[in-house]
């Protein structure tokens, strides 16, 4: 396993991470759980990403359950919430200081920790000043409920407008972002932010890389039973594994393939790898319900160091849509 330095910060993080998102709470329980963060774990991976909101707060109780069980050194553990979604009174969400505290709270009551070592703001609250939210961060860094924060799925003029708060008024910036990307979203990482990694040196923690699994090839000639677009609760993802947009990408998944079969690797590990290649990315973040599917994800570091230069002018040339800088900085 490779250690990337989180940002701009002295925190080591595993290039490929393990979270809870879908699957905890919903598709696995704690048994199943456990199997997988120890798979992980075994291959290296320190970092466990969570949310007050994945499951209605189960993924975290199922999370800190397991870290119980298995005992880890807690110093060799990175581990994340994520605050905005908490419940459905007029204070239960959003970014108020009173939320961020109360929520943190409750979610570190959830994973039976004392601490966790990132926090992050899960999405923009337009309706919070930014300064209101930094000085909430900052107070539970300042407490030791955390150690370092972060925002996901930030605007890059909302992550610089915490930066300049934070240092105006002396308190903690932000450290990481967490983003989706992976081939067929790129803008953002690639373009959006990229003032900020030459700024701030901003560390990205991504998800979604296989695109709610688009990109394993899986859903090429439909939706298996069983898998995750076949769920109930997941029809807004068979919506959008049965629209144009996604039938075009799944033609592309087809002429990647031939790419992955060179490498001796699944289609999966090909997409993860290829996310792992960005040097502005901290740590892929994958996820699993079945120990198997941990053990097969965690060989795409052993992929990565095979993406040469051509072969990811082949993928590029496959891909078409590699997005291009503002004139104003070419």
């Amino acid at each position: 396993m490779e250690y990337r330095n989180l940002g701009s910060s002295g925190l080591k993080v595993s290039a490929l991470s393990f979270g809870a998102w879908v699957t905890f709470g919903d598709q696995i329980g704690e048994d199943t759980a456990l199997e997988c963060m120890t798979r992980a774990y075994d291959a290296g991976v320190n970092f466990f990403d969570n949310a007050e909101v994945y499951a209605a707060g189960q993924a975290e109780t199922i999370m800190g359950a397991a870290l119980k069980r298995a005992g880890w050194k807690r110093s060799d553990l990175v581990i994340s919430t994520k605050i905005f979604w908490g419940g459905q009174g007029p204070n239960d969400k959003g970014l108020s200081r009173k939320h961020v505290i109360e929520g943190t709270h409750a979610a570190l009551k959830r994973l039976q920790l004392d601490y966790v070592d990132l926090v992050f703001c899960h999405r923009p609250d337009y309706e919070t000043p930014i300064e209101e939210t930094v000085r909430a961060m900052s107070y539970l860094i300042d407490r030791g409920l955390a150690f370092y924060w972060g925002t996901s799925e930030w605007s890059a003029e909302q992550i610089r407008q915490a930066y300049e708060v934070a240092y105006r008024l002396n308190l903690v910036p932000p450290t990481m972002e967490q983003p989706q990307y992976h081939m067929f979203h790129r803008e953002r990482v690639e373009v959006e932010y990229a003032p900020l990694y030459r700024d701030f040196q901003l560390g990205t923690t991504i998800w979604s890389p296989l695109a709610s699994g688009l990109l394993t090839g899986k859903y090429n000639d439909g939706i298996p039973e069983g898998s995750r677009g076949s769920l109930e609760k997941y029809q807004w993802l068979r919506s959008r594994f049965e629209s144009e947009e996604a039938t075009a990408q799944i033609a592309k998944v087809r002429e990647l393939t031939p790419i992955a079969e060179e490498l001796g690797c699944t289609m999966a590990q090909l997409a993860i790898a290829w996310c792992v290649k960005n040097p502005n990315v901290s740590t892929v973040i994958t996820g699993a319900s079945r120990p198997e599917q941990v053990t097969e994800n965690m060989k795409a570091m052993a992929v990565a160091a095979q993406l040469t230069g051509d072969v990811m002018e082949r993928i590029e040339d496959i891909l078409g849509n590699k997005p291009e800088p503002p004139q104003r900085w070419r």
